[in-house]
């Protein structure tokens, strides 16, 4: 009888967990479409056409017009968030923590949710319908007000035009993750600072930005992060016209330019370098930022 128990135990013990089960799906799906690719791509980064180890592609990426790309990427990247974060924090807190009508919320966190997906070529037919040389907003501007915005030297085909179409997915994806910060900032702290005989300035400087500086740092290296990969948008708004990482890729890798896939594949390695570097920060400032909320 001792040894029936003994082994039963054994045979319990080597049983697989079944809640491992609804995992499965999401790790497999992982693997096959971010782990294997992301390994591919380092690979091939470090491989001449025949297999064999090189640095030849890692040093291709410094020629001036894969550099230019890159600098233009990261410019344009900068400007998206950093223009993302003050006008999606402004947005949120007078949401949150203004005085506008809090029914304001439900609506502008489910509009939020919708336009931070809202990305490639329908956001770019958008942009182009509204501000191209003969969108709505263009025409009505030059026609009733006599502003001409190409005279201006305004081109939505440009580095400016492609940072404000990339606004229209930045500012949402701020407020939504901006929003559960603003929320953890405690009533109390406000209430104790104005006992203490404390300005609203005051507050904001001393006690709320400082606790809010993670979440804005964190969430700057997010947006950037989101700016730099996005492709689909930056190829249909502007095709080949502005010299871009993602654009320089897309032409890579279909062959118009050298016909080089490792070349390719080290563009590729370098976009990772940057936007897992901006998603590392982001983590390790959220992570810093919730222990203070608690």
């Amino acid at each position: 009888m001792p040894s029936t128990n003994t082994g039963g135990s054994s045979d319990a013990g080597r049983k697989l967990p079944l809640h491992w089960i609804g995992v499965l799906p999401f790790v497999i799906f992982v693997a096959m479409f971010l782990i294997l690719p992301t390994m591919k791509i380092v690979v091939g980064a470090f491989q001449d056409p025949s297999g064999s180890f090189t640095l030849a592609n890692i040093a291709g990426l410094f020629t001036p017009s894969i550099m230019g790309a890159f600098t233009i990427s990261i410019k344009i990247s900068l400007a998206s968030s950093l223009l993302g974060c003050l006008i999606g924090f402004s947005v949120a807190a007078a949401v949150i923590l203004g005085g506008l009508p809090s029914v304001l919320r439900g609506p502008l966190m489910t509009f939020s949710g919708v336009a931070s997906q809202f990305a490639g070529v329908p956001l770019a037919f958008a942009f182009l319908a509204t501000l191209g040389p003969v969108g709505i907003l263009t025409v009505f501007l030059k026609s009733q007000l006599g502003i001409d915005l190409r005279l201006m030297g305004f081109n939505l085909i440009s580095f400016w035009g492609l940072t404000i179409t990339y606004l229209f997915f930045q500012i949402p994806l701020m407020i939504l993750i901006i929003a559960p910060a603003l929320d953890g900032l405690k009533r109390e702290w406000r209430e104790a600072a104005e006992v203490l005989g404390a300005t609203g300035a005051q507050y904001w400087r001393f006690i709320a930005f400082p606790i809010l500086l993670p979440s804005l740092l964190g969430t700057f290296a997010l947006l950037f992060a989101n700016a730099f990969g996005a492709v689909a948008t930056a190829i249909a708004l502007t095709g080949s016209s502005l010299n871009i990482a993602p654009i320089l890729l897309f032409a890579q890798i279909r062959g118009d330019v050298l016909g080089d896939p490792h070349l390719g594949y080290a563009l590729a390695f370098g976009m990772i370098v940057v936007t897992g570097i901006a998603n590392t920060l982001y983590i390790w400032l959220r992570a810093r930022s919730e222990r203070w909320l608690k």
